[in-house]
């Protein structure tokens, strides 16, 4: 594991997205010119669901408790719980700085709104992603959140989507999934409306229409794509719990990827034996087998070699299941969120610990974080001036402003200490 080879091993699988523009682009604008016709049409073809209204009713929300488990439902509140203890406590508070005598400068914090949010279907229906954006959705004080999410073939969407949404007060869900919901949620139809912001993630045609979503002008929280896990081990880990986590994420999607790393060649080999047990038990088997056959187990020179390359390689999760896990996660800068110690395992940062599992991936963990409370608001700065704080600070503003040619900011401060000089 030479340093001269990292680049090539922290390659991701990657989809090209020049291949799938054009279609995504037609849906764009097919939603664009014939709104909910079109969305119709598109469900009806891409998800075998025919709809006659979009919109679920209060009375299929309301439903939905009475439906799923009572497990379950206790356990989405458990994880609601936490989720907002977390997102509550990390909330940044608003400041207010007196710069110099005189010079008052403040930001306070509104929320986006409205914000839509985009909760995959399929095979695996993403109700621990409303919690992941709906709790600090409400916690920013998000006034209108509109939620779209593809429907069942019977047009029903599944009850635990439902019942985690109305635990997160969203009223407003849709039964549209696909790059036809992120096309409506972007310019917006006669069921659906437009919003400023989309979270998410998606395939990767979803994926595609968030970022042609920003060429309109709608912004999105980041490009998702697919999963990805990095762990470190020692021999003081236990091979079992490490092949399950691996297996955790390799079962996402055919383009998920793992990565282990250890200073051990005789753990490695233990945990390969473990994975092949393992992965026959899974019903996800075969998609988790073709992940793996596109994963690495790397040996590294030492554990510090190990974090260096994960800052590198900047995954989405990364576990530290080593002897002292907490000093080798202060030297993590490039990681989407970190797990420590063998009771750990990244299941509980996707669903319950109190952290986002809406994460950056395809290495963009090197330079943005995860999902937020923060990133349903934005900022807004303030200043004011007393006649004395223009005193002291005009002159240094001229000053530049003359420096850059722009006389006519100069002159909007020389104009104001001319007439305080003739007081």
């Amino acid at each position: 594991m030479s340093p001269a080879d990292w680049r090539e091993l922290t390659k991701r699988p990657t989809s090209d997205f020049s291949l799938l523009r054009p279609a995504v682009q037609q849906i764009m604008e097919d939603v664009h010119h014939r709104g909910d016709v079109a969305l119709k049409e598109l469900t009806r073809r891409f998800d075998k669901a025919t709809i006659e209204k979009l919109e679920v009713s209060e009375q299929e929300i309301a439903r939905a408790e009475s439906v799923i488990p009572a497990a379950l439902a206790e356990a989405i509140r458990v994880a609601h719980g936490n989720i907002e203890r977390f997102h509550r406590a990390s909330l940044y508070t608003d400041v207010r700085v007196e710069t110099m005598p005189g010079v008052l400068c403040w930001k306070r914090r509104v929320p986006i709104s409205p914000v839509g949010l985009y909760i995959p279907g399929g095979t695996a229906p993403l109700f621990s992603t409303v919690l992941m954006l709906g709790v600090p959705a409400n916690i920013a004080g998000v006034q209108e959140v509109v939620l779209c999410t593809p429907p069942r073939p019977d047009g029903s969407i599944e009850p635990a989507i439902l019942f985690a949404a109305a635990h997160c007060g969203i009223k407003r869900i849709f039964r549209v999934g696909g790059a036809q919901a992120i096309a409506a949620m972007t310019f917006g139809t006669e069921s659906i409306p437009a919003v400023r912001k989309i979270f998410g993630p998606g395939n990767q045609y979803v994926t595609c229409a968030k970022q042609l979503a920003q060429e309109y002008g709608v912004a999105i929280d980041m490009p998702a794509g697919p999963s990805e896990l990095a762990i470190i081990a020692d021999d003081s880990a236990n091979a079992s719990f490490v092949a399950a986590d691996l297996l955790s994420q390799a079962e996402h999607g055919i383009d998920s990827q793992v990565v282990l790393l250890t200073t051990s060649a005789s753990f490695a080999e233990r945990v390969v034996t473990e994975m092949e047990i393992q992965c026959s038990r899974l019903p996800r088997h075969a998609i988790a087998t073709v992940a793996l056959a596109q994963s690495r187990i790397l040996i590294a020179p030492s554990l510090d070699a190990a974090v260096q390359f994960v800052n590198e390689y900047a995954p989405e999760h990364l576990i530290i299941n080593t002897a002292n896990p907490e000093a080798l996660g202060a030297q993590v800068t490039c990681a989407g969120s970190v797990f420590l110690g063998a009771y750990s395992p990244e299941s509980v940062g996707d669903y319950a610990s109190g952290t986002n599992h809406v994460l950056p991936t395809g290495g963009f963990a090197a330079a943005s974080g995860g999902v937020s409370t923060e990133s349903f608001l934005k900022s807004i700065t303030y200043q004011t001036l007393s006649p004395d704080g223009l005193r002291a600070l005009g002159q240094t503003v001229a000053t530049m402003a003359e420096q850059e040619g722009l006389e006519g900011h100069r002159r909007a401060v020389t104009i104001r200490l001319e007439q305080l000089d003739e007081r």
